[in-house]
């Protein structure tokens, strides 16, 4: 290893001096917002749907796409269910039991799957805090 330069060492120290500034200001993004008991529409005991928005696709086979958040108090079961549309699920925050169609899996927050259209999905929010996963449902065009 080559010994370091005086200019070496200057550019070092500036170029730290200048990121860590960055680092310093830098937060983890939120993947959800808290949501209140009574926001949203109850769509079973301990479950509420919360749209957040929709807009046009690019994509040629969905006509729009809609975010929705589906914001399960602890414990709470959605049972399997047959998926009216294609959709992409990410967990924003707790921890879930996925089961489809002859399966289970275990998601954690910021973990994603995908649902298809005809197919079976169920979930369960297994940990101990309210759990949310945002949606992306594809809308056929």
């Amino acid at each position: 290893m080559e010994a370091m330069n005086r200019r070496s060492a200057i550019a070092l120290g500036v170029t730290a001096a200048a990121v860590t500034p960055l680092f310093a200001l830098a937060t983890p993004a939120r993947a959800a917002k808290q949501y209140g008991p009574t926001e949203g529409k109850e769509v079973a005991p301990g479950i509420r749907v919360v749209e957040v928005g929709t807009g046009n696709s690019d994509i040629p086979a969905y006509k729009s796409i809609s975010i929705v958040d589906i914001v399960f108090q602890p414990g709470a079961v959605f049972p399997e269910t047959v998926m009216d549309n294609d959709m992409v699920c990410t967990i924003a925050a707790g921890e879930f039991t996925i089961k489809k169609a002859g399966k289970e899996f275990k998601l954690k927050e910021g973990e994603m799957y995908t649902c298809a259209k005809g197919k079976t999905d169920g979930a369960t929010n297994t940990s101990s805090v309210v759990g949310v996963h945002r949606i992306a449902i594809l809308m056929p065009a």
